[in-house]
């Protein structure tokens, strides 16, 4: 069996979050608690949002997300609104959108950015469009003064995919922050790892009240006094336990997550910097290689990994690279789900007829991606170079 020599992920943490683990064992209080709490307020202030919220993955964060937006006492959505999105990410990007009964107005990427392409993006917006979702892929930011600007011409709103791109940023602030909401997801092979977990950041109140509803069964108990929701609650706690306003669900946190969660926050900074320094080895190795397209960095990548795009014209298919990465050690990905579009699912989905999708279907069957990581990977990028080169 070939040694991996540059795997897709590995593990960040060290004593710290072993301790961690422990003093939370010790406590004897292992559901959502106070360091849940501690890790909110540690991510709000890092992204520089006004509150978030941690639940049990990326993929419930989406759907918080997408849920929190059909109970908001004004403008909220409603089923058969149309929401664009783009051809290529993963699964519960869509299955959220799709679930509350929104139609899905599927767009092209830009096949170097891996980002909206930004002119089908506009062409796509259409008088029934109420929302924009924005995926930040592989940690490329969107080009969010274009995006802003499409939203603002249009009047409709926009809400941020960004679980494989914490730490990016645009014009100096953190991708996640752009739209109403933001998603984020620390599982094991992202830029941190809480094991499972997701967070939702947002600056609105509402929302934010709107959220601890519904990731707790929507009663009751987790909201303030004073709230956006149901006004003043009760000062009977046993009224108030068990009081239930808004069709919820059980997504929380585990507590060992919050705790483990404040830890690899604190190293976070230090990892963007080394994914950093790794993709500028791999830029400088593989600008120039004929055989493949890179991603174009817009503002400034966490670069959550590096994508290989095959060129038309190339000695290489997917299989055969593939195959060539295998022998080298190298695991590779699909990039995400590739051009979702075709997938069988939407059969189950309303979505709007999907015109030609050139990049995203180039992006499906031609392209591929390699791990990055929080250490240095320079050795392991040289070696990789040279192989394909030969």
């Amino acid at each position: 069996m070939t040694k991996v020599r540059l795997p897709l992920a590995t593990s960040s943490w060290d004593e710290r979050e072993i301790a961690a683990m422990q003093a939370v064992i010790e406590s004897g209080h292992f559901t959502m608690g106070a360091k849940v709490s501690a890790y909110e307020k540690a991510f709000a202030d890092y992204v520089g949002s006004r509150y978030a919220i941690m639940c049990s993955s990326g993929s419930t964060a989406n759907l918080l997300m997408v849920a929190a937006l059909f109970f908001r006492k004004e403008n909220p959505l409603r089923r058969g609104d149309e929401v664009v999105v783009p051809a290529v990410s993963w699964s519960t990007t869509y299955f959220p959108l799709a679930q509350y009964g929104l139609e899905l107005r599927f767009v092209d990427i830009d096949r170097e950015t891996l980002n909206y392409d930004l002119e089908a993006l506009e062409q796509a917006i259409s008088a029934k469009t109420r929302l924009m979702m924005a995926v930040n892929l592989l940690g490329n930011p969107n080009d969010f003064a274009v995006l802003k600007s499409l939203c603002d011409k249009s009047e409709i709103e926009m809400i941020e995919d960004n679980c494989e791109s914490l730490g990016a940023r645009f014009d100096g602030r953190h991708a996640g922050t752009f739209g109403l909401l933001g998603s984020y997801s620390s599982f094991f092979s992202h830029h941190i790892s809480t094991m499972e977990g997701g967070v939702v950041v947002t600056d609105d109140e509402e929302l934010y009240h709107i959220l601890l509803c519904l990731r707790a069964h929507g009663w009751t108990r987790n909201l303030p006094k004073n709230n956006r929701v149901t006004g003043v609650k009760s000062d009977d706690p046993f009224e108030e336990s068990f009081k239930f306003v808004l069709p919820g669900y059980n997504v929380r946190p585990l507590e060992m997550e919050g705790a483990i969660g404040i830890e690899q926050l604190a190293k976070l900074p230090a990892f963007v910097r080394e994914r950093r320094r790794n993709a500028k080895v791999f830029q400088e190795l593989f600008a120039a290689n004929r055989d493949f397209y890179i991603q174009k960095e817009i503002g400034e990548s966490s670069w959550f990994g590096f994508s290989l795009v095959i060129k038309p014209g190339s000695r290489y298919t997917r299989a055969s690279l593939v195959d060539r990465l295998t022998e080298l050690g190298v695991e590779c990905r699909p990039i995400v789900a590739g051009n979702f579009a075709k997938n069988q699912v939407l059969r189950w989905m309303d979505h709007a007829p999907v015109g030609p999708l050139p990049n995203a279907e180039w992006i499906d069957t031609n392209g591929l991606f390699i791990g990055n990581h929080p250490y240095p990977i320079t050795s392991q990028l040289h070696e990789l170079a040279d192989a394909l080169r030969s």
